[in-house]
């Protein structure tokens, strides 16, 4: 038995939870949903429906369908047996089988669903041990709550009993404090005389607040603890581990019976790691409006400089995407500029025509069919490596001096090689020693980002190709490496561009539109 789907939809189809134990994508599952309920007899006693690939075996529920979808061939009395396990467990999961119910408890009907069928086969489980997984009840757990609870009220129930205990110590001390204040004063107006040893009756017999002496003949004592009792519990323990684990009973216990709290140290929480900034989003750049036949090229830069000349890696990948939205526009083929693709590596759609000849015509291999109308279709991808450092767009130099007493004159410096291209939002961001504050030259757009140094150039194309920047900062030169650069441009890198779009039949030209994008993945100076 294999079990694809276990789902509920509505009465006319509408998925309201789907659960796939085996790869499908959810246009699949979508599309069966939506066929199942056409496909149900008018008055018909069966539960199960077949198409030409799988079968459908439901169950009616108020409004609603419970239903699994299973391959063909799959055992139809335990696929009857898996469904009426579902449904019980929804109605227990659920007050109501209607939609908001459904929507309320999605997450938990999605765990029992797991709980009864795994890649597509159903367990060996009941109701109740489905209900006991989803609780995560324990019986050992709740006895070792009980216990902790008992605990608890044992210790407040012996904190009671020795503040109890404390509050008479206290008010004994202080009677035969007075007691023995009373019995030695004598002398005038002492009232010391008098038959009772203490104040007189007389007025003016007040005599000030005596002075407490402690008794030799009670206990002395340190602490809050009272004095011993033959009920008094024993607390025993080692001294102080470090690592070592403490309950809460044993917190409790330390509290009432110790003789000091141990305040431990927190830890030092680590420090942040610097984050550079040097992602840069294609929003930045300007939107082209869009016509019935839109190419969007889309290249993606990654590439290692080294601090003190040449390139170690670079890559350059890129993909032409084809996008109509009039269907008598599906049947056309695009040509490309003559340019020198030859370090180019083209790969392209498995429907797409290989290039022949010096010219690089796009186009599909069985002419009689059509482009997809209304979504996008990469029709091209090309890749460009080398070690050549003509190929780098921006060249970007960072030269650090040190002063000797500490720090560092870093001086930065950047010029466009690739002049067809316009830059925008340019990010260099260079790391800097912690705490420090550099002092920068010059009018730039800077600041400071955790452990970087972040320079943001708003447009570098071929009339602003140029620009300089110098600050001085603690650290070595080595501090300053390595140096993130991140931009967006409006171009395409390797020069590739549609110059014309004619239809099959015929071979009209046809207006088009074009965008075309430049990102970077990673540009590192190391």
């Amino acid at each position: 038995m294999v079990v694809l789907a276990a789902s509920i939809c509505t009465r006319s189809g509408k998925p309201l939870l789907s659960r796939q134990f085996r790869p499908m994508p959810r246009s699949r599952v979508d599309g069966l949903l939506a066929a199942f309920p056409k496909l149900i007899p008018v008055n018909s006693q069966h539960t199960t429906v077949e198409t030409n690939d799988v079968r459908f075996v439901y169950q009616p529920f108020e409004e609603l369908y419970v239903l699994l979808i299973t391959n063909k061939g799959s055992n139809i009395l335990q696929d009857i047996n898996t469904l009426s396990l579902l449904v019980r467990l929804i109605s227990s999961l659920t007050p109501a089988m209607s939609e908001p119910a459904i929507l309320h408890h999605a997450f938990d009907l999605l765990c029992a669903f797991d709980e009864v069928v795994s890649m597509g086969y159903k367990e060996n489980v009941s109701l109740s041990q489905v209900r006991n997984v989803l609780e995560g009840e324990s019986h050992e757990e709740k006895i070792q709550e009980i216990i902790a609870r008992n605990k608890e009220a044992e210790a407040k129930e012996e904190l009671k009993r020795r503040a109890k205990q404390l509050e008479m110590q206290r008010r004994e001390q202080q009677r035969i404090a007075q007691a023995g204040g009373g019995a030695s004063r004598s002398g005038p107006g002492g009232y010391g005389n008098t038959s009772g040893g203490g104040g007189g009756g007389m007025a003016g017999g007040y005599s000030s607040v005596p002075r407490y002496e402690a008794p030799t003949q009670t206990q002395d004592y340190r602490t809050p603890s009272p004095a011993q009792t033959t009920q008094k519990p024993k607390f025993t323990g080692s001294g102080m581990k470090l690592g070592g684990k403490k309950g809460k009973q044993s917190d409790l216990m330390n509290a009432l019976g110790g003789e000091a709290d141990v305040e431990m140290e927190p830890e030092p929480e680590p420090e942040p790691e610097p984050v550079t900034e040097t992602e840069v989003s294609a929003d930045v750049l300007d939107k082209v409006e869009q016509d019935s036949i839109h190419v969007t090229i889309k290249e993606q830069l990654s590439l290692t400089l080294l601090r003190d000349g040449g390139l170690q890696s670079f890559e350059l990948k890129g993909d032409l995407d084809l996008r109509i939205t009039d269907a008598a526009l599906a049947k056309l083929r695009l040509t490309l500029a003559p340019n020198d693709y030859s370090e180019l590596q083209f790969k392209q759609h498995p429907n797409v025509a290989k290039f022949t000849g010096n010219e690089k015509i796009i186009g599909l291999k069985d002419s009689s069919r059509n482009f997809p109308v209304g979504q996008g279709l990469g029709v091209l991808r090309w890749r460009m490596t080398g070690k050549d450092e003509s190929h780098v767009p921006l060249n970007v130099t960072v030269w650090p001096q040190p002063r000797g007493d500490g720090t560092s004159d870093v001086a930065i410096e950047y010029e466009l090689e690739a002049q067809h291209l316009s830059l925008k939002n340019v990010v260099i961001s260079i790391p800097v020693p912690s705490g420090s504050l550099p002092s920068v030259t010059g009018d730039a757009d800077w600041r400071l980002s955790g452990n970087s140094f972040v320079w943001t150039i708003d447009t570098i194309d071929s009339e602003n190709s140029n620009g300089s920047l110098e600050f001085r900062c603690q650290g070595d030169a080595d501090a300053f490496f390595p140096v993130s650069v991140g931009f967006a441009a409006s171009g395409s890198l390797a020069d590739v561009e549609v110059t014309k779009a004619t239809l099959v039949e015929g071979g009209d030209e046809q207006t088009f539109s074009q965008e075309r994008i430049l990102t970077v993945d990673k540009y590192e100076i190391v």
